[in-house]
């Protein structure tokens, strides 16, 4: 185990992702698949974004906030996976720095944050497209978008970096073996030889304030879109209405749902596994089912990807 002394106290300077060392026995199976998710959530998400981009008729505010979403879930994957990756081959666990795991939660809780701001915003963009149509234009231009989307990265980047200055001054003298397949803040700091009741209260009183405020903000918007859509005396209208909004709220559902059910987990040993198993859907399974959610559902989406592969065939042939 590699360590500095500092003291009195020797520190930890890497750690080992134990993983899934359950399915060892069994590691081209989990590799394998998780593999094809992975390169279908790249793929996936690249194509919307190509598809935002060059289709004219996707360049509206709604598409702009789902490009920006695809992009982040191509990051959010590629934080976590690789090293997930390389734990199924590794019997006896993957070797991450101590900065470079420090490094690795930040950007993941910077991501969840960034997402959770995203999903709002667009919560608040349908809003405003199907509660004040007449002033959309206006409320939601170019500029505004911008500001919105600029501030959603600007805010989940500026999320946790005190917590993770706080980390860095935590001791971590033994054992280094975390039990899960990335750098997560609890098993990370359950390895600490510090105090960190501190510190754990700390992170649970800004991750809470940070996915309540803007989760009640999304059900607000949601509780004014439906209250506006059971209005609309016309059939189409409301028909139109929640198929614009069908798509986005899968995204949240899945995205809330996957979350509530990683942090509601016990976090006992017997637990862990399935925290584990919890952990994958929002890191993995949701950002794979994102552009399959809004490219299946969304006619405008379908309309474009048929057109540019037409285009594409039409070039070939030429």
């Amino acid at each position: 185990m590699a360590a500095v002394e500092r003291g009195n106290q020797s520190d930890v300077t890497e750690f080992i992702l134990r993983g899934f060392r359950i399915l060892y026995p069994f590691q081209m199976g989990p590799f394998v698949l998780v593999l094809l998710m992975y390169l279908t959530t790249v793929a996936g998400n690249t194509l919307i974004i190509v598809t935002i981009v060059v289709d004219r008729g996707l360049h509206t505010p709604m598409y702009f906030f789902l490009g920006n979403l695809s992009f982040l879930d191509i990051w959010y994957t590629s934080n976590i996976v690789p090293k997930m990756l390389q734990g199924f081959l590794a019997e006896k666990g993957v070797v991450i720095s101590f900065s470079g795991c420090v490094m690795q939660l930040y950007i993941f809780g910077s991501q969840a944050a960034t997402e959770i701001l995203l999903l709002t915003v667009m919560a608040y963009d349908r809003y405003l497209a199907i509660c004040n149509p007449l002033r959309y234009a206006v409320l939601m231009n170019g500029r505004v978008c911008v500001e919105l989307a600029s501030c959603s990265w600007l805010g989940g980047f500026l999320f946790n970096p005190v917590i993770m200055a706080w980390i860095y001054r935590l001791h971590f003298c033994g054992p280094n073996e975390i039990d899960h397949f990335f750098c997560d803040f609890m098993p990370l700091v359950k390895l600490s030889c510090s105090d960190t009741h501190l510190i754990t209260l700390a992170a649970f009183l800004l991750s809470s304030t940070a996915t309540l405020i803007p989760f009640l903000l999304t059900l607000i918007s949601y509780a004014f879109i439906i209250m506006a859509i059971v209005k609309n005396p016309s059939s189409t209208g409301r028909r139109k209405a929640f198929s614009t909004c069908t798509s986005h709220l899968i995204v949240v559902s899945t995205f809330y749902g996957a979350l509530a059910m990683v942090y509601m987990v016990p976090t006992a040993s017997a637990a862990i596994n399935l925290n584990k198993i919890f952990s994958l859907l929002y890191s993995l399974v949701t950002p794979l089912l994102n552009p399959l959610v809004y490219s299946l559902r969304n006619k405008d989406v379908n309309d474009a990807l048929r057109t540019m592969a037409t285009r594409l065939l039409d070039f070939q042939r030429r």
